[in-house]
């Protein structure tokens, strides 16, 4: 995990541009944000940050792989009414990340990419980034979050296969600094996804993400 967590952060800056700021249009000049020692972020102040999961165990109907996912997220920072000194909240303004499904005995159901995206606008700015301790810093950081899981399998000669998360994801991580530098954020609790016609049957499961986030 060491060796993971080091060349993630010499590659991580590289990531998050292309996988997240191309998704906001931003330009790369306007992303620098000052880097937090004990203290909250500035609002309004908005981040990318490189993902990398590796070894995600992933169920889709009555299978199971294991897929890396490589990309970005991208969050605003936003005063928090109920905790303004000790808190903020974290508006996600941008996410897609890409696994690469293995290629097994040249099935149909095998090969292909899973793509997560947010599936639409954050509109209530569930994550929040929680000073809990000011000497040394240390922060937890809840990012709570909504996708559209895009399966697609092009030598199946199907239409790519659409989910959405049944209920929000929720990441949490445990940070000494503020963007975090590949700190581990772990799933709080499965995530199932579904299809939009049919939110009673889970097609796809994430029983764990271990998710290394970089804002450096």
């Amino acid at each position: 995990m060491f060796t993971q967590v080091k060349r993630f952060a010499r590659s991580c800056s590289a990531v998050a541009m292309a996988a997240v700021l191309v998704l906001s249009g931003m330009p790369a000049a306007q992303a620098t944000v000052p880097r937090v020692s004990g203290f909250l972020p500035p609002i309004g102040a908005e981040l990318p940050m490189g993902w990398l999961s590796v070894n995600t165990p992933l169920e889709i109907g009555i299978r199971r792989f294991s897929v890396d996912f490589r990309g970005g997220i991208k969050v605003r920072v936003e005063a928090n009414p109920a905790d303004p000194g000790s808190s903020v909240r974290l508006r996600v303004i941008g996410l897609k990340v890409v696994g690469v499904l293995p290629a097994g005995d040249g099935s149909r159901q095998d090969g292909g990419t899973i793509t997560l995206e947010q599936d639409d606008v954050d509109a209530d700015a569930p994550s929040v980034l929680r000073l809990i301790q000011r000497n040394p810093p240390r922060y937890e950081q809840i990012l709570r979050l909504t996708f559209t899981m895009t399966i697609d399998q092009p030598d199946s000669r199907r239409e790519p296969l659409v989910l959405v998360t049944k209920a929000p994801a929720e990441l949490v991580g445990e940070l000494t600094q503020f963007p975090p530098a590949g700190d581990l954020h772990q799933l709080r609790n499965p995530v199932d996804l579904v299809q939009p016609d049919d939110p009673d049957s889970t097609i796809a499961t994430i029983r764990e993400f271990p998710v290394l986030l970089d804002g450096r």
